[in-house]
């Protein structure tokens, strides 16, 4: 499965599914649901959480119950943390902090982060896709795709001077990239058990006060591009044996599809997530075990 926060993130990864068809919860939640373009064994179901973490967690659970992936991805935009991050340049997440936690006293906060890892198996397929650089074919130019934590919260970062941009560089100074929906849905993925899980962002804007100038010359659009590209990349690498559930074209069950998640950065660093479900199980239409 794939999680968007938002609509430039969800329509990023539209561009590469093939016969999509709606599918309503009975909750009334709406997913896409269709197949990756020339991978026609690999169903993806995509939803978009909106920003923030509460959403992302309950839309991961809720994806979770209804399609049983066997693996999950959260998609989209984030704030770079560092000079060296380009416009456009991807970060996959070996780590997410939820930065919010500690404890506040009368002279100073005491942090009390949680924290999430990637999953191994997709952390090893995802490391060898910037080998030859063909998952990137299709875009206009290859961006740069590092492998580095992430900080998630419910906090739109505009500064580098900020109480909390001081915050995050004191007590998560490995952190490369800020956006708000990672900790839900990495908390949601922890909760529901061994399921293979990963955060995609491209960075779309510095953090450092010049937002709206990087959003109206367009860098929602590219880092969604670039994270949707590198991400569908993932699902379609990741074989049947790195995730949980049945073989792929075996009799009687549905082809084993991984399900990545992704976050993306909204307007003032709002940060949306997309999910990309890959082996669908009994919950996917036309799935089965």
């Amino acid at each position: 499965m794939i999680l968007t926060a938002l609509q430039v993130e969800q329509r990023a990864v539209l561009e590469h599914l093939v016969d999509v068809e709606p599918h309503r919860h009975a909750a009334g939640t709406i997913f896409d649901v269709g197949t990756l373009a020339g991978q026609r064994n690999r169903r993806v179901a995509l939803g978009v959480t909106g920003p923030g973490a509460l959403g992302a967690a309950t839309l991961t659970e809720r994806a979770f119950a209804e399609f049983s992936p066997s693996a999950m991805m959260f998609v989209g935009v984030a704030g770079g943390l560092r000079d060296w991050l380009e416009i456009g340049d991807v970060v996959v997440a070996t780590k997410v902090y939820s930065y919010h936690g500690g404890r506040s006293e009368d002279e100073e906060f005491l942090v009390r982060p949680r924290a999430w890892e990637i999953s191994h198996a997709v952390e090893q397929t995802a490391r060898r896709l910037p080998r030859d650089n063909a998952w990137a074919a299709a875009l206009p130019e290859t961006p740069g795709v590092h492998f580095e934590a992430i900080a998630a919260g419910d906090v739109v970062l505009n500064s580098t001077t900020s109480p909390v941009a001081r915050k995050i560089r004191r007590n998560f100074n490995d952190a490369v990239a800020i956006e708000m929906e990672s900790s839900g849905f990495a908390l949601a993925g922890h909760l529901s058990g061994k399921v293979p899980m990963v955060t995609v962002r491209a960075i779309s804007d510095r953090a450092d006060g010049t937002k709206s100038t990087t959003d109206r010359e367009g860098g929602q659009r590219v880092a969604a591009r670039n994270a949707a590209a590198f991400a569908v990349a993932l699902a379609a690498a990741l074989d049947d044996d790195e995730t949980p559930g049945g073989t792929a074209g075996a009799p009687g069950n549905a082809p084993t599809l991984p399900t990545i998640r992704s976050t993306s950065v909204a307007r003032d660093n709002a940060h949306v997530g997309q999910q990309i479900g890959v082996n669908f199980g009994a919950g996917w239409p036309g799935g089965g075990r």
